[in-house]
């Protein structure tokens, strides 16, 4: 995927979602492509946003040292990446219990691609004053997941909410659990 194809998909997943996740539903699966040409580009515009916006912008006259901010940036490359993994995995591990037919690459899909509107929302972590778009970047990103599980894993009708909650829920426990491991590395 090119930069222009990446910029393009970003804008119809945050305008026309329903139908974008359609045009996904019908695409192949490759992992590495969709890491390399999506993932990794989004993620690690964010974590350079939020780099800038702490090492050298700061709060409140604080900043974070730019070794430190490396750091973290690094790391929050890294933990999005494999948070992204970590939800496929979960999104094809409840499948059966809502109806839906286990499938790796396109559970893999609706985790690589929801969470687009927080990716691109933590571009204002630049400015880390305006923090709270990130936070509604975020709840988007819960909406496209709401919009994309269905369309791409194909669970009952009646148990596609109650499988996005599932998914949410132990998204918030592995997140829980990844932020005490790196508070406790002294990484968060």
């Amino acid at each position: 995927m090119s930069p222009t194809e990446l910029v393009a998909r970003v804008q119809r997943l945050l305008l026309s979602p329903a139908a974008e996740w359609d045009a996904i539903d019908h695409e192949g699966a490759d992992v590495a492509r969709i890491y390399q040409s999506y993932v990794l580009p989004l993620a690690a515009l964010a974590a350079l946003a939020a780099f800038i916006g702490t090492s050298v912008v700061g709060i409140g006259g604080f900043r974070v040292g730019l070794v430190s901010g490396l750091v973290q940036a690094i790391v929050s490359v890294a933990v999005s990446a494999g948070a992204v993994y970590v939800m496929a995995l979960i999104i094809n591990a409840l499948a059966p219990q809502f109806g839906a037919k286990q499938d790796m690459g396109q559970a893999f899909k609706v985790a690589a691609y929801a969470p687009t509107a927080s990716w691109v929302a933590s571009l204002i972590m630049i400015l880390p004053m305006l923090g709270i778009v990130a936070l509604i970047g975020g709840l988007y990103s819960l909406y496209l997941l709401f919009v994309g599980l269905p369309k791409l894993m194909k669970p009952a009708a009646d148990k596609a909410m109650i499988y996005t909650l599932a998914v949410i829920g132990c998204m918030i426990v592995v997140g829980v659990v990844v932020f005490a491991v790196m508070r406790t590395a002294g990484l968060g």
